[in-house]
């Protein structure tokens, strides 16, 4: 489960989101452990055009900054700060080395090449979603036997982005 930390207005919150793998714009997320159901009514559109969230089953109006800089809301213009706790921690796994996606995005940055040598927790690319880098990392000492995917690439949740043998 993702686990971030964010800060609105000096007021920091510590969340955990559980997508549902049969309604992929609905998630469980729990904030300082409260429960909220929230919904995206448009996972295909880029973060920073959001404009509504649905909270609880209340419609949420929300503006985003594209950097997710800020978030505009009722009660006006909030400076936004928020760290991925799991940043530094290997990504999903199977059990045959292949490094599957945590979460959909975008590959930002590819840092290593087929054919390299990899020592466990070397970072491997770095998979931008909802305005964050997720720094993805072998999972393994071996050899980048494949690396199907290349900077600018979209990617799906679960879909396979590298392999160490």
């Amino acid at each position: 489960m993702p686990k971030l930390s964010v800060t609105i207005d000096d007021r920091k919150y510590e969340i955990e989101a559980t997508v549902f793998p049969q309604n992929e714009s609905e998630f469980e997320v729990w904030v300082n452990g409260e429960r909220l159901m929230v919904q995206i009514p448009d996972m295909e559109a880029p973060f920073a055009e959001q404009e509504w969230l649905v909270v609880n089953g209340r419609p949420y109006e929300i503006t985003f900054h594209k950097d997710l800089d800020w978030i505009k809301a009722y009660g006006g213009l909030h400076q936004v700060e928020v760290r991925d706790q799991q940043a530094l921690t290997s990504r999903p796994i199977s059990g045959d080395g292949r490094v599957k996606a945590p979460i959909p995005g975008i590959i930002t940055r590819v840092m290593v090449k087929k054919g390299q040598e990899v020592k466990i927790g070397t970072p491997l690319l770095i998979l931008e979603a909802m305005k964050m880098e997720n720094e993805i990392r072998a999972p393994r000492t071996g050899v980048v036997a494949s690396l199907p995917v290349s900077e600018g690439q979209t990617v799906l949740r679960e879909q396979v982005l590298a392999e160490v043998g």
